[in-house]
């Protein structure tokens, strides 16, 4: 008797991508025919495009049994639409690529040969990229911060593509975290991890999707995910502040008590800015453990601005 086929699905995110739909679709079929005993699905998770792509998903999903495609209504992020995808996925295993073939799709085979020899999780391993030297420089300095700061281990230069076996999938859903940091819950839950080395290749078509916000987004997701250094720092800078406010405030007070007519504005805002700086990162972890979304984060600011308002008029600073 033959073994029954094992159910591999592979994970698309995608947003603006129509160039790179067919290449890819064609890339992973051509993988899932050299592979024994596995069945290959293909599920796409659509961002919001605003070009065709969501047409070449419906002609492909039209076409073709095997593959599937979640349409978002908007832009749910870099973060949350992956993640909703990955708990959609109904493979054995789930294995992420992205869409613009920068993770060459012949990697599956390695993912699934480790996958078979009892590894849960397996993960692409940047090795080289045409990245810029200052873009190269200032990746290994925040990795190696994070080596440091983080509470658990944190592998270097793994994007988060790679193989997720079904149980893991089924740790992240009990988990119900809003807005994970996917690769740091794989070593907050204790995975064994297993590293496959690749080359980034250059983006052939398309306008890459990364940009200095999603950068920093998710670099301060995984040191807020796994760090309570920058929360401590915060407290104690506060509490320094706070002293220092004291200080600058009473002889702030004193002096326009001496030189009523002769002082001059705008002291107060200053000082009182300065405290709202430090309230920003116990926001950050707030966000992080409630899933705050960005009308909370709105509402949020918009209290403390009417608060600092309020008690400048009373004292008559602004």
């Amino acid at each position: 008797m033959h073994p029954e086929p094992r159910k591999v699905t592979v994970l698309v995110p995608c947003r603006n991508e129509q160039q790179n739909i067919n290449p890819l679709y064609q890339r992973v079929r051509g993988v899932a025919e050299n592979l024994a005993n596995i069945s290959i699905d293909i599920l796409f998770v659509d961002n919001a495009s605003t070009d065709g792509t969501q047409k070449e998903l419906r002609l492909l999903a039209s076409a073709d049994q095997n593959v599937r495609a979640i349409l978002n209504n908007r832009n749910f992020g870099h973060v949350r639409s992956p993640f909703h995808g990955l708990l959609s996925a109904a493979g054995d295993a789930v294995i992420v690529l992205p869409a613009d073939l920068q993770v060459p799709p012949d990697l599956i085979s390695e993912f699934i040969l480790r996958w078979k020899e009892g590894c849960p999780v397996v993960l692409a391993q940047r090795r080289n990229s045409d990245e810029t030297l200052l873009f190269r420089v200032m990746r290994r300095a925040y990795y190696s911060a994070l080596r440091r700061l983080a509470d658990v281990e944190l592998h270097e230069n793994t994007p988060g593509y790679g193989l997720y076996d079904r149980r893991v999938i089924e740790n992240f859903r009990a988990l119900d975290d809003p807005y994970p940091y996917v690769r740091g819950l794989v070593s907050e839950l204790g995975y064994p991890v297993v590293l496959v080395p690749y080359t980034e290749r250059q983006r052939v078509r398309g306008v890459t999707k990364n940009n200095l916000y999603t950068l920093y987004d998710a670099a301060m997701l995984g040191l807020t995910s796994h760090s309570k250094v920058p929360l401590r720092l915060a407290t104690m800078l506060g509490f320094a502040a706070s002293a220092l406010s004291f200080v600058v405030g009473l002889t702030y007070l004193v002096y326009k008590l001496i030189f009523w007519n002769r002082f001059a504005l705008g002291v107060a805002p200053v000082v009182i800015g300065l405290n709202m700086k430090i309230v920003d990162v116990p926001v950050r972890y707030r966000d992080r453990t409630y899933g705050s979304t960005n009308i909370h984060r709105w509402r949020h600011g918009w209290l403390l601005l009417r608060m600092v308002l309020f008690a400048a008029r009373k004292l008559k600073f602004v």
